[in-house]
């Protein structure tokens, strides 16, 4: 007789998350997420609660996934120029890899869903404060050291590297040209 599979909850987790990340909201059906996770329908709603639970938890998913990801790329060694760049390079060469990528999931459930689900729009708020405080730590090191200008405070740049990476990452699904989207990079990094 067979065993029965045990339940991975972080597997069927990630599962959901890029069903969500591929499809959205509004386009993922229950039937989607019982198959992407291998859970029947009364199982996926007994290990996750409703649908927009399930969708919460994936974007705090996506969440501590990617943070670990930033901060250990901009608390790492070497010049903090190069890692701010490096962070936003990774992003664009991720977005323009494969024309079907779904871009940034945080960016797409502010667009579909913040304006209209106020936990959604905490989901997101909480990854875009994050990301940006993050960046204040690596700029303020950066300003202690004298590599990055004090002319503007680490706040105010970090605010402009969070706008830039945020808004090359939407612009990447559309514009495919690499080297234009580095010139911006490059231009932006080149003021501090």
């Amino acid at each position: 007789m067979a065993r029965p599979r045990k339940f991975d909850e972080t597997h069927a987790l990630a599962a959901a998350m890029d069903t969500f990340w591929r499809q959205g909201y509004e386009e993922t059906s229950t039937r989607d997420l019982a198959a992407c996770t291998g859970l029947g329908q009364s199982s996926l709603y007994n290990a996750f609660g409703d649908k927009r639970q399930l969708y919460l938890r994936a974007l705090r998913h996506y969440y501590d996934t990617t943070r670990v990801e930033q901060a250990a790329l901009l608390q790492g060694p070497g010049p903090v120029k190069s890692r701010l760049r490096e962070m936003i390079v990774r992003a664009i060469d991720a977005d323009l890899a494969d024309p079907e990528t779904p871009g940034c999931f945080a960016i797409n459930a502010s667009v579909e869903k913040a304006s209209s689900d106020p936990a959604v729009k905490e989901e997101v708020l909480r990854h875009f404060t994050a990301v940006e405080e993050t960046l204040c730590e690596a700029i303020t090191g950066g300003q202690r050291t004298g590599e990055i200008t004090e002319a503007h405070d680490a706040r105010t740049l970090a605010g402009q590297v969070l706008s830039g990476y945020y808004g090359l990452r939407v612009l990447a699904r559309v514009r495919r040209d690499r080297q234009a989207l580095l010139n911006v990079v490059d231009g932006m990094l080149s003021t501090f």
